[in-house]
């Protein structure tokens, strides 16, 4: 399954990237770090020389260290609260919870792989609806089976693009809807965690967040060149703020949060939650919030270690909080599973 999404510089036009590549950078694609893949795909031009291999280079040491992160998260939490919450996760599930998870799957793989659609169109490209959402079906199931978690976006990205004949044009479009959403689920972090009764904590949890994102961010301007961060304010303004559609992707964008959410708290439930989801749902922003870090070993390792934080703090317990974050990421695999499906039946039409 590795070699069905792996990104070669073979995969691209000598026109589409400048002499050296750059091209190694697309396994770290996520909505944290998304503008350095647009920096490295799409730009058309003045890398020196060597300057590919040397981001290939520091591309690779960065996916090795984010997965190093992720896994010593998931470390600490087995060391401090043992491996009780992780067994418990798979005993508190049951039949509906599972309906529930792919019926819910359904609707918001619908909604992002529509959101997909717009930014892809104000680009200038072509993208069916039902090609959207058995693509976005498939790197989900990617994203969650694969220790990168984003080698599915990846995929996607660069399969579009190729088909468009504009690489550069593709990656952009999945890492600025990628971005869309999680501009949403920061601004309804903001507002959720200033109404709520645990906000001091949760805002605390948010900074933390942003100053590393943004840090991460402004590191990577500064390593690149200025033509990039050029080209991706255009596509910016373009794309997701252009007055025919923002309204669209951010309608799109909150139905699919809320989505989300309701999954989350079917998960908290099923661990034994039993506040209301008005008391619940201030941890549930905040461990969504965290999943967008780019230091996880496919989608694991902050959402269960800020869960877990959360719910101690609110008085809950932090083996319950594991158990409904670990709850939370098998209901998201069973609901990325039709990707599976969508995967199989690609490799049949390839074959």
């Amino acid at each position: 399954m590795q070699a069905t999404v792996a990104v070669r510089e073979a995969d691209v036009r000598d026109d589409d990237v400048p002499s050296g590549g750059g091209v190694a950078l697309l396994d770290e694609v996520n909505p944290a770090d998304g503008v350095a893949l647009v920096g490295d795909v799409a730009r058309t031009g003045e890398a020196p020389a060597g300057g590919g291999a040397r981001r290939r280079r520091s591309g690779k040491l960065w996916g090795w260290l984010k997965l190093a992160i992720g896994v010593a998260i998931v470390g600490a939490l087995v060391w401090k609260l043992g491996t009780g919450g992780f067994v418990a996760a798979l005993r508190v599930i049951d039949a509906a919870d599972l309906v529930a998870a792919l019926v819910i799957g359904l609707a918001t793989t619908v909604l992002c792989a529509w959101r997909w659609c717009l930014v892809a169109r104000r680009l200038g490209l072509r993208l069916p609806l039902g090609r959207a959402v058995a693509d976005y079906y498939r790197a989900l199931f990617l994203n969650a089976v694969l220790p990168a978690g984003v080698l599915g976006d990846v995929q996607r990205a660069v399969e579009h693009g190729k088909e468009q004949g504009d690489v550069g044009a593709g990656v952009r479009a999945v890492v600025l809807e990628r971005l869309a959403g999680q501009a949403v689920v920061i601004v309804a972090g903001v507002a959720v965690l200033l109404a709520g009764p645990a906000r001091e904590i949760g805002l605390v949890i948010v900074a933390c967040v942003a100053v590393v994102a943004l840090g991460y961010l402004t590191a990577r301007r500064w390593i690149g060149a200025g033509s990039r961060w050029r080209r991706t304010m255009d596509d910016v303004r373009n794309g997701l703020l252009a007055r025919d559609a923002w309204p669209g992707v951010a309608l799109l964008s909150a139905l699919a949060l809320a989505g989300h959410i309701t999954l989350f708290l079917i998960a908290m439930k099923a661990a034994g939650a039993t506040q209301s989801a008005e008391q619940l749902l201030p941890i549930v922003i905040v461990a969504l919030l965290a999943m967008g870090l780019p230091v996880n070993v496919g989608g694991w390792g902050p959402r269960e270690g800020v869960t877990a934080l959360m719910f101690a703090a609110a008085g809950l317990g932090a083996a319950q909080g594991l158990t409904a974050a670990v709850a939370y990421g098998l209901l998201g695999l069973v609901a990325s599973l039709p990707g599976a499906l969508m995967l199989v039946r690609r490799r049949e039409r390839v074959a």
